[in-house]
């Protein structure tokens, strides 16, 4: 079977990093490249990121490309109160060897899908760069084989705002531009954004018993692991008094390469991009406008799943023994 070829836009971002590294581990994905965009970080500390990731990876091969610098309307405010100046939780990564590739974002999404066949886009942070290429070449992103955004909320609430989750919060105009897209272009007829929102994203949650057993799997990536998140690990409990951290990124990979791992349902949807409200993905389940469906919203998943998952596949761990270990765990983590 042939890996599937996707391309990651991200603004990595602590748990954009996780993602990637899950993303870059899996033997079903062929990552042909890595679009950034504005973010949790500035665009140019996310390429560096991108960057370190690969050279952590050792999958240097795979080209980076600077996207947008600001959202499309309003102004562009980081989320590095969350991720820590750097974007990777002060973790004093070295400086990256590599470069990013010459073209912007853009430009090099347009001519790889007007290209190739069947490449699909796994998108991480705001969705300004899918938005500017709708704009630019509408029948390069009609030909986006499938689409895995995560952002927005069903029911959750949201976590920059009472009802907005951050990625569509930080460029609210683009992602209503995608969204009605889906709805409105006969070519995007029968395809929808899947969203994982934070429905699904909030109960991945990386506890310190994670952390120390990653780190006795693979001591090396378990510590750099342990680097990044360390930063993210203090913002949970200080402004959600939880002890451990919500990756929400890392999910998306793994409903990507597993659909299976979550569930949900197809609905219309829509993004507000004013007032108090603006950047809240609203959800017609109950088919009020009886609009064409656009999304396919994610609102179950499987923990323990996807954490089997990502332990075998980032560290390399025997399946049998990452089983028994996670059955004690995690337990013990929601019984305590």
């Amino acid at each position: 079977m042939n890996a599937r070829k996707v391309i990651m836009d991200c603004d990595p971002g602590i748990d954009d990093a996780l993602a990637l590294m899950l993303a870059l581990s899996l033997p079903g994905l062929d990552v042909i490249g890595i679009t950034v965009v504005c973010g949790n970080v500035p665009v140019e500390k996310g390429v560096k990121n991108a960057l370190k990731i690969l050279e952590l990876m050792n999958r240097t091969e795979i080209p980076v490309y600077a996207g947008e610098a600001k959202p499309l309307v309003r102004p562009y405010v980081d989320a590095m109160d969350t991720h820590g100046g750097d974007g990777l939780g002060e973790s004093a990564f070295p400086d990256p060897a590599g470069s990013p590739a010459e073209a912007d974002a853009v430009s090099y999404l347009s001519d790889v899908l007007l290209s190739e066949e069947q490449v699909s886009v796994i998108a991480l942070g705001p969705l300004t760069n899918l938005a500017r290429l709708l704009e630019r070449s509408p029948e390069a992103f009609a030909r986006i084989q499938e689409l895995v955004s995560m952002g927005g909320t069903y029911k959750s609430h949201g976590n920059c705002s009472p009802v907005a989750e951050y990625n569509y919060w930080c460029d609210p105009d683009a992602a209503a531009k995608v969204f009605e897209a889906y709805a409105s272009l006969p070519e995007l007829s029968g395809k929808n954004i899947h969203m994982i929102g934070l429905d699904v994203t909030r109960k991945i949650v990386l506890t310190p018993n994670l952390i120390e057993y990653m780190k006795r799997l693979h001591p090396f990536l378990g510590g750099k692991i342990e680097a990044i998140t360390r930063f993210y690990l203090d913002f949970h409990w200080e402004q959600e008094g939880i002890i451990g951290c919500v990756i929400n990124d890392p999910l998306a990979v793994a409903y990507f390469a597993d659909h299976s791992i979550c569930s949900g349902f197809d609905a219309y949807t829509a993004v507000e991009t004013g007032g108090i409200s603006y950047g809240q993905t609203l959800v017609d389940a109950c088919e009020f406008w009886k609009k064409p469906h656009n999304s396919h919203i994610l609102t179950e998943t499987d923990p323990y799943r996807f954490w089997l998952l990502f332990c075998c596949r980032v560290l390399g761990a025997d399946e049998t023994a990452v089983r028994h270990m996670l059955s004690q765990i995690l337990t013990e983590e929601v019984t305590a």
